[in-house]
């Protein structure tokens, strides 16, 4: 799939303040990622630590921080915080949280219906 960019708000804890930025649409990176700097500026401390396989193999642990992803009327939460001057990603887990999903060829996002398993009796 191709990439593409577009434009996000990155928010503190408790959605007051806000960081408008530039991110890249990555369905394959599972969290979202925020360089450090943008998150501090915000206030946005760390939470938990998980573990992570970069697109070469590595697994390298990383800090979780709980922050606000706005695009349009649409909020979510989490993200991993990356090195000053890493890019901007939005991820799979706040895409489907969005209920957004990729439009590679006009390249941008498209709202979508959420997912429910149905009750089976």
């Amino acid at each position: 799939m191709g990439t593409f960019r577009v434009e996000i708000e990155i928010g503190d804890q408790e959605g007051r303040r806000y960081a408008r930025v530039e991110a890249l649409v990555d369905t394959g990176a599972t969290y979202s990622s925020v360089p450090r700097p943008v998150l501090e500026a915000l206030g946005v401390v760390p939470h938990a630590r998980a573990t992570f396989v970069l697109a070469d193999g590595r697994q390298v642990d990383r800090d979780i921080a709980r922050t606000w992803i706005r695009i349009d009327d649409r909020e979510l939460t989490l993200v991993v915080p990356v090195e000053p001057g890493a890019p901007i990603l939005l991820g799979a887990y706040a895409l489907e949280g969005l209920r957004l999903a990729a439009d590679p060829v006009a390249r941008r996002l498209v709202p979508v219906p959420g997912l429910l398993l149905p009750l089976v009796r």
